[in-house]
């Protein structure tokens, strides 16, 4: 399952993580998440040895969203040792997401 990251925890869970992290930025009434949550849930799963995978509501926690200038959804943020090494903008396939996952664990 999908860790459900927050402003609370964003900093302790994703960025003081050991682990590669992907965060999906996300809403409850946005079509492309919605298209989008499964993969993410499937990839938590497949990657959950490796990588800390989890989504952040960008209604629920609005500043970590900001923080990162966030401005469209979904975003996904791939973080390592505290630091953004790669950034996906919108829907795009479970192949592509897992390549980029490989490409920076």
């Amino acid at each position: 399952m999908a860790f459900l990251f927050t402003d609370e925890n964003f900093e302790k869970e994703a960025l003081k993580c050991e682990q590669l992290v992907l965060v999906d930025f996300y809403a409850d009434w946005c079509g492309p998440c919605k298209m989008m949550a499964p993969i993410v849930e499937e990839l938590a799963e497949d990657f959950k040895d490796s990588a800390k995978i989890g989504k952040l509501n960008v209604d629920n926690s609005p500043a970590t969203a900001a923080k990162y200038k966030v401005m469209s959804i979904p975003t996904m943020l791939l973080i390592k040792n505290g630091e953004v090494v790669d950034t996906v903008v919108g829907a795009i396939s479970k192949a592509q997401l897992q390549e980029k996952i490989e490409a920076n664990k």
